[in-house]
């Protein structure tokens, strides 16, 4: 099943492609430059870009994964509605045609006759790419396809990606905000029990060439399945050692074994007054702010913090869900933050693991797709124990029932 999973590379490196077409082609450029445009929606065209953008590169994962593996296209969900209404009236269903020609002509149903624009578009969108990961090559793995369910985030950090900033400079590594934050996610569970086995992480906009102002990304991902344990930072020599061992802590060069501030933690800027208190007391200067719930996640799997923290509803299935699998693979994990905080500190409870196979009760719409609780990422059990040890300490007993 390492055939699944090395689609899933590929397809997430042609998913890169078009998130970098859209801001390198001039054509699809001057799109995206219409949604910088506050107050007023863009009227010539029937769609906003962005959506198109998050749309068309959710439908090609979906195509290319279904004509590789029939059956496993349904098995495909997001964030994004396919159907679209254009200035005429017209229902539109945005798919992958068979060839480039028909890609081009329901794009230009969608663009409203933006020619042009539909051709460049169709282009990339029908590129073939050739990626992969040697390691995988050793990996001989059979998990039963009807198993498996996908959540893909198109393009997540979507703010990031329209605003397009290229020149934003990192905090010991972890960048605020900028290109460098948008990630596109793929995660793949178990759809009987809701445990995370697979994730992809494609990083499109990591470093940019000053002369061609090109841009080159980087793709990281994980397997996590009845005991065998593999992830794209290992070195090849550590792929049999345990799950433990593979788990660094992640150490701070310049602070002793007894700094009173032992942790690391990504936050979002909107995370709330409470929780940044005690993350004060835990973690001192060494808590840092970046967008997109991806790219938080990814600094977690990087080793760049320690841990990521976010108490408030507003991240999803979609989110998560990818990073959850490659932290399981490293030793981490995902936990519910607020069942956490709420279970009794006792030694041996099982964590609260985020789940991806049934919605929240009661909600509707992609609501019931929420991360309800809110989250921790984390890659090692001690660590997150030792952690939420202190965080409790430090935020007063109201605060954790919120």
């Amino acid at each position: 099943m390492s055939e699944i999973l090395r689609e899933l590379l590929r397809v997430s490196e042609k998913a890169a492609d078009i998130a970098r077409a859209c801001r390198q082609q001039e054509a699809l450029f001057q799109l995206l430059i219409e949604e910088k445009k506050e107050g007023e929606k863009n009227k010539k065209f029937a769609v906003d870009f962005k959506t198109l953008a998050d749309v068309l590169v959710q439908e090609v994962i979906k195509q290319n994964m279904e004509n590789k593996f029939p059956g496993l296209g349904k098995k495909i969900f997001g964030e994004e509605s396919n159907e679209f209404t254009n200035d005429l009236g017209e229902k539109i269903i945005m798919r992958l045609c068979p060839t480039e020609e028909e890609t081009v002509d329901l794009l230009n149903k969608v663009l409203s006759g933006n020619k042009l624009a539909s051709e460049a578009l169709a282009k990339v969108v029908h590129q073939d790419v050739i990626f992969t990961d040697p390691a995988l090559d050793s990996i001989e793995i059979s998990i039963p396809q009807d198993i498996l369910g996908i959540w893909v985030d198109p393009i997540d950090s979507t703010y990031q990606y329209i605003k397009g900033s290229a020149d934003i400079k990192s905090n010991q590594g972890v960048f605020p905000s900028g290109l460098q934050c948008v990630t596109i996610l793929i995660g793949v569970y178990d759809i009987q029990t809701g445990v995370p086995l697979m994730g992809v992480i494609n990083q499109p906009f990591v470093s940019q060439d000053l002369g061609t102002l090109r841009w080159k990304g980087q793709c990281y991902w994980g397997l996590s399945y009845m005991g065998t344990n593999i992830h794209s930072l290992q070195s090849p020599v550590s792929a049999s050692n345990s799950r433990e061992a593979r788990s660094p802590v992640t150490a701070n060069p310049s602070s002793g074994a007894e700094s009173p501030h032992p942790f690391s933690a990504v936050i979002s800027t909107s995370e709330k007054e409470p929780i940044k208190a005690a993350l004060a007391r835990v973690c001192g200067e060494r808590i840092f702010r970046a967008a997109g719930a991806g790219y938080k996640s990814l600094c977690v799997v990087l080793g760049l913090v320690d841990i990521y923290i976010f108490s408030e509803d507003t991240t999803f299935k979609w989110d998560s869900c990818a990073a959850h699998a490659i932290l399981r693979a490293m030793g981490g994990g995902m936990v519910d933050l607020k069942e956490c905080l709420e279970r009794h500190p006792q030694a041996g409870l099982d964590l609260p693991q985020l789940v991806y196979h049934v919605g929240n009760e009661g909600a509707a719409g992609v609501d019931q797709w929420a991360n309800k609780g809110g989250l921790i990422a984390y890659r090692s059990r001690k660590q997150l124990e030792a952690f939420l040890s202190l965080l409790i300490q430090h935020l007063a007993p109201k605060d954790t029932h919120t």
